[in-house]
């Protein structure tokens, strides 16, 4: 009975261990495949182009709050109570309105995040479509990033799938 006991746990244990090394992984390299791709390449062009107008609009409102705390701080020793009080209040708003500003453009749920998911996404998308169809065909039980994954050190080059991602994308 002992022998047949240990004879079922050695097979299980065999077993086990046999489909945890029939797992196939795969890489993929996302910025290499993204730097192939002009579709990418263009909308970073038009979100930095965005951004940048966006980033000017914002400096440019900040200027306006830096000439008006110099002008108050130039006439504050002329200034009565109240329209010191105003004038303070007026700065104030001047800055809540710069901080709506930043977060309607870059903040979590502005334009440029907006503006990414609108550009951006699809690609992404697609890509992940063809990761995803490459490893079913092949049977893939993980396939990782390499550009992501920080903690794998060395990777054999035959297991990078990348190129057969952008053959399958028309790249």
């Amino acid at each position: 009975m002992m022998k047949k006991t240990l004879l079922i746990i050695g097979l299980l244990i065999s077993l086990t261990m046999s489909s945890a090394y029939a797992q196939q992984y795969a890489l993929i390299d996302m910025e290499y495949i993204l730097e192939r791709i002009p579709a990418y390449e263009s909308a970073n062009k038009q979100l930095e182009s965005l951004s940048a107008e966006w980033q000017k609009k914002v400096d440019a409102e900040v200027e306006i709050v830096n000439a008006l705390y110099k002008k108050y701080q130039a006439d504050l020793a002329l200034l009565a109570g109240t329209e010191k009080t105003k004038r303070e209040n007026e700065i104030v708003a001047k800055e809540n309105a710069i901080q709506e500003l930043r977060n309607q453009y870059f903040g979590p749920q502005g334009e440029l995040f907006k503006q990414q998911e609108a550009l951006i996404k699809p690609i992404q998308d697609n890509i992940y479509e063809a990761v995803k169809e490459i490893a079913t065909s092949r049977g893939y039980t993980v396939v990782v990033d390499r550009a992501s994954a920080t903690s794998i050190i060395f990777a054999s080059p035959g297991i990078d799938i990348s190129d057969q991602v952008l053959s399958r994308l028309g790249y």
